[in-house]
């Protein structure tokens, strides 16, 4: 088949989820035989004709001029060189500013949307913007032939509040095999003798929920924050708020694979705290690295972890959790299960091989 592959920054990976995903699934479909193609960003510092055998095509972005009108432009031109390529698929990941475009997506291809979390949820947008996200989802719904659900609770959503069946397949991860406890030396760190969060400075991360939690249980480990804050509104709100709390770190983001692994690898408490979206790729990362987790209670984080995990909804629960849980080694069997969950449910093998049956089924039937 011809596969192309719309709405990320492009590959090689140097960005975020959906950016990972699309260089894993199409050098893997590239391996079973298909002819896959994946829209690249004109701005992307890798600008090669092809990433291991996958053809790449970078398309004009002006996001970096304009701000973020120049997304919609973007997936624009995407959409409207993918109309001369005569592609059997499209798979589309995400809606947000591609779905405006749908009556110019090639009514020959088969279009699959892959429909990423409730973005419209997100607390950090306007009003206005919540409202223009909640209209493009239901465009996506409505340009699409088949939509494909991350997570269980987006399932139940899109058929409650759309009627449309999609199709499950989560995000994918590995077992990080190979700690080194001289990264913890760049830190300033002791194994378990610290606890961590790594997320995006945005409200609905439960960043201050959790940091709430922190001051309130009296707890003096170093609470590492990791995530960009330096030029965004809330992360400079909460340096504030808590600046007089010298255990809480605001390390900024840190971008190296192998650090992270190993800062959630030899953390005591990892709390992850997400409310919107579906499969979190970081809370698959920290349970394939060795990481004791606290996650917000709702029914995204439950659905992955299930038993295996603490949960909280407010800063008395986080309290509570770093009062009581102290020994990360008193809880292997957590560890273990949620380990066991990567190998058996969420190997990169696994769910690529899982797109490309769906496709096969799909396309079979719109011929």
């Amino acid at each position: 088949m011809k596969i192309a592959i719309l709405g990320t920054r492009g590959i090689p990976n140097n960005y975020g989820g959906f950016e990972q995903f699309a260089e894993f699934f199409s050098v893997f479909l590239k391996e079973k035989g298909h002819d896959v193609w994946v829209y690249s960003s004109g701005a992307h510092e890798y600008q090669e004709p092809t990433y291991k055998g996958v053809q790449l095509i970078h398309c004009k972005d002006p996001e970096h001029k304009i701000g973020t009108i120049g997304q919609f432009v973007y997936d624009f031109n995407c959409i409207h060189d993918a109309r001369k390529r005569n592609f059997d698929i499209i798979l589309q990941l995400g809606y947000t500013s591609s779905s405006i475009w749908r009556r110019y997506l090639p009514k020959k291809s088969m279009i699959v949307t892959n429909m990423d979390g409730l973005e419209w949820k997100r607390t950090k947008f306007s009003k206005k913007v919540r409202s223009f996200l909640k209209y493009a989802e239901s465009l996506a719904i409505k340009g699409s032939d088949h939509l494909i659900a991350d997570s269980i609770g987006i399932q139940e959503y899109l058929k409650k509040t759309y009627g449309v069946e999609s199709k499950y397949i989560p995000y994918g991860s590995t077992v990080f095999k190979d700690p080194a406890l001289s990264v913890l030396n760049e830190y300033n760190l002791e194994p378990q003798q610290y606890n961590m969060l790594i997320a995006r400075m945005e409200p609905e991360n439960s960043i201050e929920i959790i940091l709430d939690g922190v001051v309130q249980s009296g707890n003096k480990l170093p609470f590492l924050v990791v995530g960009k804050h330096d030029t965004n509104k809330f992360g400079h709100y909460l340096k504030e708020k808590f600046k007089d709390y010298p255990s809480i770190r605001f390390v900024g983001g840190i971008y190296n694979q192998n650090h992270l692994n190993n800062l959630r690898y030899h953390s005591n408490l990892y709390f992850h705290g997400h409310t919107v979206g579906g499969t979190n790729p970081s809370l698959l990362e920290a349970m394939g690295s060795n990481s004791l987790i606290v996650a917000h209670n709702n029914k995204f984080n439950a659905a992955i972890l299930e038993e295996d995990a603490f949960y909280f909804r407010d800063a008395d629960e986080v309290a509570r959790t770093l009062e009581n849980v102290d020994n990360k080694q008193d809880y292997t069997h957590y560890l273990e299960n949620n380990t066991q969950k990567i190998k058996e449910k969420y190997t990169w093998e696994l769910i690529n091989q899982t797109y490309l049956d769906y496709f096969e089924e799909t396309y079979a039937a719109f011929k």
